[in-house]
């Protein structure tokens, strides 16, 4: 099966490069040419557009930042659209406005083109050691079809419903991890502040219900002020944002993620955009005058 790949970031590229480790024939696209030219080398073919991209293959994979730019490259100018053939599948796994993703899927319908939407959870290191969570929104016989390419990049992979569905169960993962991580940082600069070890903290509460892959993942990069990034503050603001556009749009007041919105707003404006969301930490260290930090004596700051 003849594969495309459009968006080579920090998700995209790990997870082509797992398709390619498993033998698929991948044809790659990025505005990125450097990432390009490095997954040529690592055995893809170079793209010249989206459209071109779709020309060569009959399921393209999308992975990127927003909605405009999935719409942009779905249906825009040299756009998937105008390349793909009846019958050939695209795959958004970009974490966008459930909304959205039908009205998209909508329109490629219009072609004879289906579409899933497939966005997923873990982050670069599970992105790239193959072991995403999966969770997918579309017809049963196209995930069916589409379901072993998806066992390249995730273990975990679900078929929720139909069409906007997976961008629905993303938009609640969603606010599941960041509201966890701001408790987190809550929880970790009132120890710091207290002079606890925190170390031997996490190791006291992690077999506990307070236990999380959220405490086992970022707990550890707080310890090493160790914030690059493997889910971006702005990328988690933009989900947060779909996030209160969706729950306003049907009803659904949520407190607690207009909270931590706010929050990633404010460390957005103090230059900490590209931070990995383990971050949020630094808006509750500046409020209480403390680092979080390895040991027992509290790091406080002016």
């Amino acid at each position: 099966m003849r594969l495309g790949f459009i968006g080579l970031g920090i998700m995209g590229k790990p997870m082509t490069l797992n398709l390619l480790k498993h033998g698929y024939d991948v044809t790659v696209y990025d505005i990125n040419s450097s990432v390009i030219q490095e997954l040529v080398a690592a055995g893809a073919q170079a793209g010249d557009s989206p459209q071109d991209v779709a020309t060569k293959s009959e399921v393209i994979f999308t992975m990127l930042p927003n909605f405009t730019h999935v719409q942009s490259v779905v249906l825009g100018e040299n756009g998937i659209i105008h390349g793909a053939s009846a019958g050939s599948i695209v795959v958004d796994m970009s974490s966008i406005s459930p909304v959205v993703s039908k009205e998209i899927a909508a329109t490629l319908q219009e072609k004879g083109i289906a579409m899933l939407d497939a966005p997923v959870s873990g982050g670069e290191p599970k992105a790239v050691d193959g072991t995403l969570a999966i969770m997918v929104g579309g017809a049963e016989e196209t995930f069916a079809r589409v379901k072993p390419l998806l066992a390249c990049m995730g273990q975990e992979i679900t078929l929720v419903g139909e069409n906007g569905c997976g961008t629905t169960a993303k938009l609640a993962n969603q606010i599941m991890v960041n509201v966890n991580i701001a408790a987190m940082s809550e929880a970790l600069v009132l120890a710091a502040k207290a002079g606890i070890d925190i170390e031997k903290m996490v190791q006291a509460i992690r077999g506990g219900l307070a236990g999380s892959a959220v405490l086992d993942a970022k707990a550890p990069m707080i310890l090493e002020r160790n914030f690059v990034a493997g889910g971006r503050i702005d990328i988690n603001l933009k989900d947060l944002t779909n996030v209160m556009d969706t729950a306003h749009a049907i009803g659904v007041p949520l407190p607690l993620s207009s909270q931590v919105l706010e929050m990633f707003h404010a460390l957005k404006v103090d230059g900490k955009a590209a931070d990995d969301h383990s971050g949020l930490v630094q808006y509750y260290e500046k409020l209480a005058h403390v680092v979080v930090k390895k040991g027992g004596e509290a790091d406080e700051t002016s």
